[in-house]
């Protein structure tokens, strides 16, 4: 089922195609995050240090004295929350001493020290959040409302840029996570914290956490161009 030429109607439409190279993109995103995670979460780390332990540690030898380390239910829901100041480390990584633990919890605290040193990029982000919920949930309905008032072009379009607002948000975060990601595995080595086979280890765990924001920009960038060839060609052919 797919709209062309101003009628419904049953046809194969190409640009499906987009959704399905996006939606396989993550499939194995994720795929390959959740492998390399439990590979390196049996792997213990020499120090016997949790995640919590390791968090806490590189934010006071990097000065930072005003950010709480919590516990937050869920698997590989750790974040670090810039309103609150509070680092919040889920179920398989707060208690555990393994190498993949560390490495999560050592790149929330990447994010916690470019709060701290006013990166830009997570400044941005951060300042994007709220145009980015509404582009998530709003845009694409008010393309549907477009639709439906007869293909009206002025909220078809307007959705299209709302909806563009969630696409920016996600390329805006990919500088934001390799960054901490980086910022994470010096100070694990600065801090004397892990051993270089252990960094190694630590590396691949966050390269391929990395992997599922590429994927999930990829998939977001690809679904704005099939929005854009759908109804921009319909517009064109009204013209």
């Amino acid at each position: 089922m797919g709209y062309y030429g101003g009628y419904y109607g049953m046809y194969f439409d190409p640009t499906y195609l987009l959704v399905i190279i996006g939606a396989v993109l993550c499939l194995l995103a994720q795929l390959r995050v959740s492998t390399t995670f439990g590979k390196y979460n049996r792997v213990m780390s020499r120090s016997g240090m949790t995640g919590a332990q390791a968090a806490q540690r590189i934010l006071e030898l990097s000065g930072i004295y005003d950010v709480r380390v919590e516990h937050i239910s869920g698997k590989l829901t750790d974040h670090y929350d810039p309103s609150a100041k509070v680092l919040r480390l889920s179920d398989a990584t707060y208690g555990s001493a393994s190498i993949a633990a560390i490495g999560v919890a050592a790149h929330e605290c990447g994010h916690a020290l470019q709060h701290h040193k006013g990166y830009a990029p997570l400044q941005i982000r951060t300042a994007l959040v709220p145009a980015a919920n509404i582009g998530s949930k709003l845009g694409i309905p008010i393309i549907l409302l477009g639709v439906l008032f007869g293909m009206n072009q002025m909220f078809i379009q307007i959705g299209i840029w709302v909806f563009a607002l969630a696409v920016l948000f996600q390329i805006v975060t990919l500088p934001v996570e390799f960054n901490a990601s980086g910022r994470a595995l010096r100070m694990l080595g600065d801090y004397g914290l892990m051993g270089g086979d252990e960094t190694r280890g630590c590396r691949k765990v966050l390269s391929a956490a990395a992997l599922t924001y590429v994927a999930a920009a990829a998939s977001s960038v690809l679904q704005l161009l099939r929005l854009i060839l759908l109804f921009g060609n319909n517009s064109r052919r009204r013209d």
